[in-house]
C-alpha cells in the first residue's frame, strides 16, 4: 500500500536558499545509513553511483527517476531531460558514519549542498535533509519536491511497501511547494 502524504511530510524553507525536510524511517540507523551510501540500496530510491566516504571524496550519481517506480506517468515537459539517465558529481564535505553525510550537489563552486543527519529514535531513525545554496525560488520548489518524492520512496522501501509513481507524486507535491515556499 503506497504511503500517503500528510502536511507533516512537507519540508520548509529555513532561509532564502535552503529547504529542510524531515522523515521518521524504520531503523536501525545502520540500515538507513546503508541506503544513503551504498549504490545498490541508494539506487532503489534516489540514484546509483559510488561515494568515497571521507572529506574531499568523490560523489558520483546516476539518476533514473523514470525507473524508480512502477505505474508512473511521463515526466512533465520541464523535466523531460531527466526521463532517462542523468548524472551528478560532487564532493564529500563531511562524513561521520552513521550519523552525518554532507556533499556538494555538483562540482562547481556555485552548486548547492545537501546534508543528511540521522538520529536514532527507538526502533526508528529521524532523518533530516537540508539542501542549501539553492540559487532561485524555482530551484527551491523543484528540489523540495524532488527530495519529498525521493524520501517518500525511501520510506516505502524501508517499510516494505510499493511506492506510488515518482513523476505523478513529484508533480503533485511540486504544485503544493509552489504555494508553500515564500516568494521574495
Amino acid at each position: 500500500m503506497p504511503s500517503s502524504i500528510s502536511n507533516d511530510d512537507f519540508g520548509v524553507a529555513t532561509a532564502a536558499d535552503t529547504v529542510l525536510i524531515e522523515r521518521t524511517l524504520p531503523g536501525p540507523i545502520e540500515r538507513v545509513w546503508a541506503y544513503l551510501t551504498e549504490s545498490d540500496k541508494r539506487s532503489t530510491w534516489l540514484a546509483s553511483g559510488e561515494m568515497e566516504l571521507h572529506a574531499g571524496g568523490r560523489v558520483d550519481m546516476e539518476f533514473r527517476n523514470s525507473e524508480l517506480t512502477e505505474n508512473d506517468e511521463a515526466p512533465p515537459q520541464k523535466y523531460a531531460q531527466y526521463a532517462g539517465p542523468s548524472q551528478m558529481h560532487g564532493r564529500i564535505i563531511a562524513c561521520d558514519p552513521p550519523r552525518l553525510l554532507e556533499y556538494s550537489w555538483g562540482e562547481a563552486d556555485s552548486d548547492s549542498q545537501v546534508r543528511f543527519e540521522l538520529t536514532p529514535r527507538g526502533k526508528d531513525v529521524q532523518l533530516v535533509v537540508t539542501h542549501s545554496r539553492l540559487a532561485t525560488r524555482d530551484d527551491m520548489t523543484s528540489v523540495a519536491a524532488g527530495w519529498h518524492t525521493h524520501l517518500g520512496i525511501l520510506a516505502d522501501r524501508l517499510a516494505g511497501r510499493t511506492p506510488p509513481g515518482f513523476w505523478a507524486t513529484h508533480t503533485r507535491v511540486e504544485a503544493e511547494y509552489e504555494k508553500r515556499i515564500p516568494r521574495e
